[in-house]
Order: C-alpha cells, then structure tokens, then sequence
C-alpha cells in the first residue's frame, strides 16, 4: 500500500509501550503468543484498538484484556450459544465479529477498548497451527504491523525438530540494513531460536519518525529425513508419525488440464493463464500424458485422445494455449464429464501405463451458466463419472466463483481446491499449485500400528503423495502399550508395492521433549486435536447429511474441550461496559469470502 509521509509522530495519546510475539514451533505444531502492552496518555478516555493477523490454518486458543488490573477473559462456546450473547448487541447495530478475512493466506482478529486517562491494558491472543509442508518446506508467517514506534518489541520464535532441521531462512518484506542488525539467529542440530528485537532508532525510516515495520516476517525450514520416510515421536501419552520418503522416483501421470475461456476470463486472467499453461506444459516429464478440454458455453478438447508428453508433443500443445481466446457461457459439468470421458476410454483400451495417476486439474472464474447449472448436480455427475479412479484438483481464480462448489468438487475426488487471486503473480500461483501436484511418489498411502498399542488415530488412508509434501497422522498410546511403537506403511509405487517400517521407543521419546523453553504444555495432544479437527472439518463436505451430524459433533467436542475457536465455536470476548458490550470472534471460512469480505486493514472507529 502507499503510504503517505505523515508529519512526525511525537506522541500518540494510546502508546504501544511493548509488544511481543512468542512463538514456539515443537514438532511443526506452533504456539504463538501475541502480547500489547498499551497505556492512555490523553486526558481523556481513549479507544484503544488490538489487532492482530494471523493464519487461516491457524486456531484461536485464547485472548484476554487485562484492564487496571482486572482480566476480561475470552470464552469459546458453541456457536449457537454465543450468538444468543452477543444478538442483543447486533440488535443494536453494532458489529459484533472480530475476526475477518485479509490477506491470502491471514485473517485479522481485532478489538477495541476504551481506555480511562492513564489507564493501562495488556491484549493477550494465543493461537496454535501445525505447519504444513509444501514444496519441500515449512513456514511460519508471522505479521508484522505495530502502527506506531514501540519502546520494547521483541520477536522469539522457538523451533525444535527431534529429526534434526536440514536448512533454515528468514524473510521478511521491510528488512533494512538498520533493522538486520536487530535479528538473530542462532541454531544447533535440533534446535533453532530467533530473535528479532529493534531499538526506536532502528524502527524508523530514514528521516520519518514512522515506523518502517509492516509486513510479512517469514521462517522457513525443513527436517532431515531417512530413508525409512518415517518419524514417531510421542509425548505425554500422544504420539504423531510424519511421513515423506527420500529418494523415491516419481509416479507417471496423466494429466486432463480442463481449462474456462468464459467471456468473463477475459484480459488479464486468460493472459496469466496461457502463460502459467505454457510453463506446465514445459514442465510435464515425457513419461506423463496429456490432453485440454477448454470449455464456455461449450467444450473442446485439444487432441481425441491423451498423447506421450514428447517435445513435439508439449510444443504443439504450447500454440494451441497460445490461441485459446477467452469468450461465452460457463459449462463446467461437460467439460468435467468430457475430461473423464478422456481418461475412461484411455483405460479401456488399456494405454493409461499401469501404475501410473490421472489427474484432473479445472481453472475456472465463475459459477456454471449453461448446460447443467444446478451446483449438486454436477458434483453428483462428475463424482459418478469418476468413480474414485482418478484425481480432481480445482482452481478458483478470484472471488466470483463459487468456493464452496469447487472444494466439493475436488474433495468428493479425492483431490483439493485452491484459490488463485487475480494478481500481478496469478500466473505464477498456478505454476507452484501445479508443482505441488507434479510429481506423484506413491498411491493407496495406509498406516498401520499394533492395536493394543494405540487407538483414536487420525486419518490413517491417503489416496496420494507428492513429493515436497508429508503425511501426518497422530493419535493416543494405550496405557498398556509396549515399551516400543512400531508402524508399518505401505503404499504403491510406479510398478511395485512398498512397506516402510518405523519404530520408536517410548521412553526414549518422552525425554526428548522436556525442555520448557522449546515445548508448551502437553502439545502433542494439542497436535493431535487440531490434526483431528481438520480432518473432521474437511470429511463433512464430501459426507452424506447421515454422516455429517456425527463428524460435526465430533469436531465441536473436540474445539470446546481444547478451546479452539473453529467453524463450530465461537469465543465471546467481555469487555468493562457490562454484559451487553460482549464481542464474539468467529472463524471466517474460505467458502463463505466473497469480495465483499475483504477489508483493508486501517484501525476503525467505530
């Protein structure tokens, strides 16, 4: 965003006196604790405003305000319960959520207060993620905005990784050579500590006295890995086994790219996409093959039938992306069902190499507008088509297409959905999507572990591995388990079947985690119930209405008895005014963001 020189800031009547992040990262599972400390220094009462970003992926654990000494806790309920609290409230007109939807990959939890003249008032937000790894790599995204010079603003971040962490980086996009000499980074074996801790002077920019923080800081690591792929680790009764081999090759795929050229991909977006097409293209292995179906009103497919991706091959494919011009209606459930048309009489006529994966990979901007147009429909039609035999991963790009409508799509086929934002780097997103899913290492992923030694495991089947990514599942030890937990996983490779075989002994394992400054109270569970959630979370939309009210009550259980604000639960923030002035913080979720949504980040008055 521009920002515009504002005239130095001498005083602000609410000052920032301290402000810190606390994040421990054991075993991928983040903790991150956000505190400010803030103080009236008008004659008047003020409003002082607390806000944070934090990630999608992440749950809010717990807020408190502590006011002259008195703590206003934030409790989670069930949803239901907590909107009877705060209707009197919205009766009134005044906007009750805390929490909205910002960035692509943050939310934005924020509060107001009024503060009494030199009151003072500490804003405390917990939140906890378990980092994902993608492309090789996990991230912690931490924001950066504190609007002001603060005296005391100090970062740590904790990182340990019994599997040894094999690199690590920061980034960040307001680092000035000032502001380097403020971080440091210090590092063993299994152990990484972080610290970021500017002085007023080094806060500023050159001749403003503004701060120069805003922005994304960024830590960015990986683990070393056997080649077993596998790593158990336990404490306090749960354990989590991260799984993502070395050295495997890749699986041959093929691949339907089935492309919208709408009227409305018109301009920039069917630009971004030939160009991120041609790049794809570039990059198929010539044991993979291929084929387009571009779709409007109505659906051609590039070839009858998939072709070896040859150079000759990949070439041709890059003119016709080229010419593909962007015009006309939305007929998503032909193109779907002319894609896997494709790929069916590929296999009956037996040229789809055994072993190998078909994908199905949809862009499109909009809602479907011609042919079938009812959402469920499709979404029976293509389930039905595919019948659980191949992949569909689909691409929203902007927000006029239906999100809710493409994650079922995909989650129905064992797939996903991603948003593509309309950017300067649209293209650029569909390149590392398609990089995410380019290279297949191993189908029909199964865990299995002795079952006196274990129970409540999380998903233990997964339908595909991609290389730069992992597998995690979690769960209890029996009381009675043996000394040593062993785990067997099996899954198919290009021409094989494989078992990997990982075992980890109790005690030893336990000991690993004792050291306070790296581990926050039992975290492993915590793992396990945040793990477990999204998995629940996630089964609900491809579930049968049957189905869906147990996953739901699960899920719900589990948000309330670990406080995790979720899609289920809400958290009811009181504040000093009384009862009626309660505030609730909720989850926004991907499929509910249209543009609407979309707030800039200003501090509001209200």
């Amino acid at each position: 965003k521009a920002s515009h020189p504002s005239p130095p800031l001498v005083q602000h009547d609410i000052d920032v006196y301290s402000l810190t992040v606390d994040s421990k990262v054991s075993s991928r599972f983040a903790h991150t604790v956000v505190t400010s400390r803030v103080v009236n220094r008008a004659e008047t009462a003020q409003e002082a405003t607390f806000q944070v970003e934090l990630p999608k992926r992440a749950f809010i654990t717990n807020f408190s305000m502590i006011i002259e000494g008195v703590t206003y806790p934030g409790n989670i309920k069930e949803k239901a319960a907590a909107q009877e609290q705060y209707s009197a409230a919205v009766a009134r007109g005044e906007s009750a959520g805390l929490v909205k939807a910002t960035g692509r990959k943050t939310e934005q939890f924020q509060v107001s207060v009024s503060v009494a003249p030199s009151a003072k008032v500490t804003f405390e937000l917990v939140y906890e993620e378990l980092l994902k790894r993608q492309l090789g790599a996990y991230e912690l995204l931490l924001k950066v905005q504190p609007q002001q010079l603060v005296r005391h603003l100090q970062m740590d971040i904790h990182i340990f990784e019994p599997q040894g962490i094999s690199f690590l980086e920061t980034e960040s996009t307001f680092m000035t050579n000032e502001l380097v000499d403020a971080l440091t980074v210090s590092q063993n074996k299994t152990k990484a500590h972080i610290q970021f801790k500017p002085t007023l002077s080094q806060q500023k920019s050159s001749g403003q006295q503004d701060t120069v923080l805003n922005g994304n800081f960024i830590v960015r690591y990986d683990v070393n890995r056997t080649v077993s792929g596998g790593s158990i680790q336990i404490e306090g009764g749960y354990f989590v086994h991260y799984f993502a081999p070395e050295g495997l090759p890749t699986i041959p795929k093929n691949v339907i790219f089935v492309i919208d050229k709408s009227g409305s991909m018109r301009g920039r977006k069917i630009q971004q996409t030939r160009e991120a097409l041609i790049k794809i293209l570039d990059d198929l292995s010539p044991s993979d093959q291929f084929n387009l179906v571009s779709f409007s009103g109505d659906t051609t497919q590039w070839k009858p039938s998939l072709v070896p991706a040859s150079a000759e091959n990949v070439n041709q494919a890059r003119s016709y992306a080229t010419g593909i011009q962007a015009q006309g209606g939305t007929n998503i459930n032909d193109a779907m069902l002319m894609a896997v048309q494709l790929l069916d009489s590929a296999n009956q006529q037996e040229l789809l190499p055994e072993g190998s994966v078909s994908l199905i990979i949809l862009l499109t901007d909009g809602d479907p507008t011609m042919g079938e147009t009812n959402p469920a429909r499709i979404q029976k039609n293509v389930k039905e088509a595919v019948g659980g035999q191949y992949s569909v991963f689909s691409l929203g790009f902007g927000f006029d297409v239906s999100y809710a409508f493409l994650e079922k799509l995909a989650l129905d086929n064992g797939g996903l959905a991603r948003r593509i934002y309309e950017d300067s780097d649209s293209a650029l997103q569909l390149q590392d999507f398609y990089q995410e899913v380019a290279n297949p290492l191993l189908t029909a992923v199964t865990f299995e572990y002795p079952s006196n030694a274990v129970e409540d495991v999380s998903q233990d089947n997964f339908r595909l591995l991609f290389k730069g990514s992992e597998i995690v599942v979690a769960g209890k030890i029996r009381d009675q388990s043996p000394d040593v937990l062993s785990a067997k996983v099996k899954g198919k490779m290009h021409m094989q079947n494989i078992t990997f075989q990982t075992e980890s002994s109790v005690a030893e394992q336990e000991k690993e985690f004792q050291n306070p400054k790296y581990i926050f109270h039992s975290f492993m569970e915590r793992l396990w119930a945040y793990l477990t959630i999204q998995q629940l979370l996630e089964k609900m939309v491809s579930a049968s209405n049957a189905e869906k009210q147990a996953l739901e009550t699960q899920a719900l259980n589990l948000s309330l008895h670990y406080c995790f604000v979720t899609p289920l639960t809400s958290m009811v923030v009181t504040k000093p005014e009384g009862k009626e002035q309660s505030e609730v913080a909720e989850k926004p979720m991907e499929t509910e963001n249209k543009r609407r949504n979309f707030y800039s980040a200003g501090t509001t008055r209200k």
